[in-house]
């Protein structure tokens, strides 16, 4: 009995290691329970059916921070659009202002809604708001789940949708001329802040949101 329960000990501890292995470093943003470790609007950002979704009524669905800051980092999420969706990721955000422009804004966006078929490049899905557009065409059918990866290396964004790169930008290099809205990015000199889902109104959902540090 004692050598049995030796074995068991020993299966759970490589069981534990190898899925630390198999997670490459990367930490859970999102239980699927509840909005522990967020701040922001949790009255428009709740949480259904293990996913956080976004659904404005009296408001635009305003922010939701992570409570931790992050400097560099690669995040993984899964995105789900409804017709029309626009919303974003902050990145570098401080708790107030505009994160587009206090903070650094990776547009979450339904390319294919016919309101927004006269934007500038750089407000369509995947691109930093006002700096650099990312390609177009790599978004599943709403109503589909999405999978993104975003890398922060300081000045470097790289940004992953289903498998294809749709963004490798460098932000001082973007910006060597001013920025492509003409309008001040005080948040491009900001190397640390708030990862946050930035609300437009609309209503969308998020799950298996994973970050690691680098």
């Amino acid at each position: 009995m004692k050598n049995t329960f030796l074995f068991v000990l020993v299966i759970v501890f490589f069981s534990c290691a190898t899925q630390q292995v198999s997670n490459n470093g990367f930490t859970s943003l999102f239980n699927g329970k509840d909005l522990s470790g967020w701040i922001g609007n949790k009255q428009s950002y709740t949480v259904q059916n293990g996913m956080i979704t976004v659904n404005p009524e009296e408001d635009n669905g305003g922010n939701l921070y992570t409570e931790k800051e992050y400097s560099n980092f690669i995040l993984q999420f899964e995105f789900k659009l409804t017709s029309g969706a626009n919303n974003g990721l902050g990145i570098h955000t401080p708790l107030e202002g505009d994160a587009a422009y206090v903070g650094k804004e990776i547009q979450i966006l339904d390319n294919t809604a016919k309101q927004y078929a006269n934007l500038k490049d750089y407000q369509y899905h995947g691109s930093v708001y006002g700096i650099s557009p990312a390609k177009r065409g790599y978004l599943k059918e709403v109503g589909e789940w999405n999978q993104q990866t975003v890398t922060v290396n300081d000045a470097d964004i790289n940004v992953v949708l289903n498998g294809e790169t749709i963004l490798n930008a460098n932000l001082d290099t973007a910006t060597t001329n001013g920025t492509l809205d003409g309008k001040e990015h005080t948040g491009l000199k900001r190397t640390k802040g708030h990862i946050a889902f930035l609300g437009h109104g609309d209503v969308l959902s998020f799950r298996n949101i994973y970050i690691k540090e680098i």
